[in-house]
């Protein structure tokens, strides 16, 4: 993703991010679906933020793509250079199934804020599907 730090697909998900820059870089006022969205991004962090409020987190930095918010939550594909710790904006206090690569790693509770925080396994993995559903 050198060339843009955000884009829609032409299914309608959104790709953003780029771990391998060592400088951070941010683009503001991409719209897509109706909503503005704002993100900031390098080897450190990768931050999603839709009409000013947290989409996507994650902490070192990575790329994803396909992310698709649903009736229920949202999915997406993430990758990067190292294991991360990725926070997501969901419903406040509400429990959501968390899976990576097909597999439940248990179900987690949004805090008051509504934010819900995993870590995730990228070291050599690739692209790691994510879902995160209502329980």
């Amino acid at each position: 993703m050198a060339a843009e730090l955000i884009r829609s697909e032409t299914d309608g998900t959104l790709a953003f991010g780029d771990y391998t820059l060592s400088e951070k870089k941010k683009q503001e006022d991409f719209k897509a679906g109706g909503v503005v969205y704002k993100v900031k991004t390098f080897n450190e962090i990768t931050r999603l933020e839709g009409d000013g409020m947290l989409v996507y987190e994650s902490v070192p930095g990575t790329n994803v793509t396909g992310l698709k918010k649903t009736g229920t939550g949202l999915v997406f594909q993430a990758e990067g250079s190292e294991d991360a710790q990725i926070t997501v904006g969901v419903e406040p206090e509400t429990s959501y199934d968390v899976k990576i690569s097909g597999a439940s790693i248990g179900v987690i509770t949004s805090n008051l804020g509504g934010k819900l925080s995993f870590g995730i396994e990228l070291q050599g993995a690739g692209k790691v599907a994510v879902e995160v559903i209502k329980a």
